[in-house]
């Protein structure tokens, strides 16, 4: 066996053995998910950072004023010029109304070096809760969503992620992908926690235990970063604190879906530069690992009519998106879109697309092209 066969075979096999072992992992987190209840006697805090929000966040407002569960509710309105303010200050009156604690907290500047992430830090500041509940203004939350994402924090617990999936619009492509593709990212991140690995998150849909915070040095500690949450979930984790991913679509999240490419490519971008250029060690290895391996299998193809022996690099791949797709419905199956002939054509070319979307994102970050958070450039 040459030093060839011993690549081709040996990507393959341990492509699809780490994925795999990612599977496992979120099945042992579904497991997890069956022991969950609500710590008793806790104070849960919402904190959502709001930048011109004004034409996205009304379903934000409305499923939170009909939560099963109350909590704290804090907005920061980072300088925002449209119409937001007036519909925060519209919605703490309907708030206290139903005697739920809404406070707005109003940034006329913002220094940080990630506007978002001192955005943040200021709401935190002002939260009474246990338990520090994130999202973003253009989210639309469950009914039950604070009491889910509380129940998974049993003392143990530093902070618990929940599933996001992109909102069901239209029948496009551009629209269908992304929901798939929100699918398939959750698998990676659940599926590196339940093996005790994590190092991201989703910070639209993220609670934290505030003497977890404390442990690690408060917010403050957390490095600036394109990806704050990925940022503080590996801070958790690397002081020892257990961290979890929620597998109920009673916690699951939906943001809006990306308008144009353009967009969208920053968004995942942004995320994936937080993988690849993580301070956080292990996490760091991890990604790029694992972004390597899929990278190697889509550059294989346009060598694969001259060395056609390449042929099990590429397959590897379509064999880990193939454990995905079992995953992302077998989970999430009422959290993507469904239809006859045109859904599964559309889904058989999110299926091929996606690795190819992954490898460009990784070149991308590599070569340091720089991402934007709300029209800002990321510092």
């Amino acid at each position: 066996m040459d030093l060839l066969d011993i690549y081709r075979y040996g990507h393959f096999i341990f492509f699809t053995a780490l994925q795999t072992a990612l599977m496992a992992g979120v099945f042992l987190e579904w497991l997890r998910d069956k022991k969950s209840k609500f710590p008793c006697g806790a104070k849960v805090s919402v904190i959502i950072p709001i930048h011109n929000e004004s034409a996205r966040m009304e379903r934000l407002l409305e499923t939170l004023l009909h939560q099963s569960c109350k909590a704290q509710i804090i907005f920061i309105d980072d300088r925002s010029a449209d119409e937001s303010p007036a519909m925060l200050e519209k919605f703490s009156m309907d708030a206290a109304e139903l005697g739920v604690d809404c406070r707005i907290i109003t940034l006329t500047e913002n220094p940080g070096l990630n506007r978002k992430q001192f955005a943040i830090a200021r709401g935190i500041d002002a939260a009474d809760g246990d338990f520090l509940l994130f999202t973003d203004g253009d989210c639309e939350v469950p009914p039950d969503w604070i009491n889910e994402m509380a129940s998974r924090m049993n003392g143990k617990t530093g902070a618990a992620i929940g599933p996001v999936f992109k909102k069901k619009q239209d029948r496009g492509f551009f629209q269908l992908y992304q929901c798939y593709d929100h699918a398939v990212r959750y698998n990676y991140l659940a599926g590196a926690i339940g093996l005790g690995a994590a190092g991201g998150g989703f910070g639209n849909n993220l609670i934290i235990d505030r003497k977890a915070l404390d442990k690690v040095g408060g917010y403050d500690a957390v490095p600036p970063s394109p990806t704050e949450d990925a940022a503080l979930i590996s801070l958790i984790r690397a002081s020892g604190l257990g961290v979890r991913a929620i597998t109920s679509t009673k916690a699951a999240v939906e943001t809006e879906s990306e308008k144009k490419w353009g967009s969208f490519i920053n968004q995942t971008l942004r995320w994936n530069n937080g993988g690849l250029f993580s301070p956080e060690i292990v996490t760091c290895i991890n990604y790029n690992i694992l972004m390597l391996l899929i990278s190697a299998s889509i550059l294989a193809i346009p060598f694969l009519p001259f060395i056609p022996k390449l042929w099990p690099v590429t397959a590897a791949v379509y064999v880990v998106m193939i454990e995905n797709t079992i995953g992302a419905f077998g989970l999430f199956r009422s959290k993507l879109p469904k239809g006859g002939i045109f859904f599964m054509a559309g889904y058989f070319l999110t299926y091929v697309f996606m690795p190819v979307y992954m490898t460009l994102m990784t070149l991308m970050g590599y070569l340091r092209i720089k991402t934007t958070w709300k029209n800002n450039e990321m510092k």
